[in-house]
């Protein structure tokens, strides 16, 4: 199998906030990720350590993504609903060693089945790819 040139993005923001690091994420080139209700712990002393109030009803977003694009959607997503702000998020990536599940034929069987056209990459990907050129030009 051939190495991956993925990379996972975990965003941690508070309940209700999940929706909103989806929108900012797609509409910087991901096509979809998933959202998973989660429970966050701390130490007693964290909030008035660093001057936040924890809430402990959080949601996990997980955002699979192409290595190229992985910086611009993490640092669009912190801009979005890091700590200082009402979603108080956290971001990680982590590299993907391997992916599997529906392959490209499957994907394209199912397409022509259903009558739906669609380019190799949408719009938003062309504009983050042109712009990751550009950047490798400099």
């Amino acid at each position: 199998m051939a190495a991956s040139q993925h990379d996972l993005i975990v965003a941690i923001v508070n309940q209700g906030y999940g929706d909103q690091v989806m929108e900012v994420a797609t509409k910087n080139g991901v096509k979809g990720g998933t959202i998973i209700n989660a429970r966050g712990t701390s130490r007693p002393d964290a909030e008035s350590k660093y001057g936040i109030v924890i809430h402990p009803e959080k949601e996990i977003v997980l955002i699979l993504v192409n290595s190229k694009i992985r910086e611009k959607i993490l640092h669009v997503i912190y801009q979005e609903v890091g700590l200082e702000t009402p979603g108080q998020g956290i971001a990680f990536t982590t590299h993907i060693d391997e992916v599997v599940g529906l392959t490209t034929k499957k994907i394209e069987k199912i397409l022509k089945e259903n009558n739906i056209e669609l380019s190799d990459t949408t719009e938003n990907e062309k504009e983050v790819n042109k712009e990751l050129e550009q950047k490798e030009e400099n």
